[in-house]
């Protein structure tokens, strides 16, 4: 049974982390509002299956690489809020994730589109 409880423990974890961002980060916000608008964005732009999995999975990535960002942003604070240079390019680091994570969602939205519109 304990195997049990280490496996409910971890999902406790990870929703307690899931209401952390929703709690305290502007951009997960804003990131899960364009996720809830992007699935009937998905089912209407998209012609099959895997492209319904492409362009959704494509929103995904920019929420698990969000929060990824957070969490690398928050260790840094908790270190210390003094301006270190190392913190500085670890948390631009982590934000230009983030970018490479939407730049790969507007990529893939804009070549379905594409295909769409030929």
């Amino acid at each position: 049974m304990s195997d049990m409880w280490k496996l409910i423990s971890n999902y406790l974890n990870a929703w307690n982390g899931f209401k952390a961002a929703l709690c305290t980060q502007w951009a997960f916000r804003v990131e899960m509002i364009v996720f809830f608008l992007s699935i009937p964005g998905a089912i209407i732009l998209g012609n099959s299956a895997t492209e319904y999995a492409m362009l959704i999975s494509s929103i995904v990535i920019i929420l698990m690489v969000e929060l990824l960002n957070s969490a690398v942003e928050t260790v840094i604070d908790r270190i210390s809020l003094d301006y270190h240079e190392l913190s500085g390019i670890a948390k631009d680091l982590a934000s230009a994730a983030t970018l490479f994570a939407c730049l790969n969602a507007l990529f893939i939205w804009a070549m379905i589109l594409f295909a769409r519109l030929a």
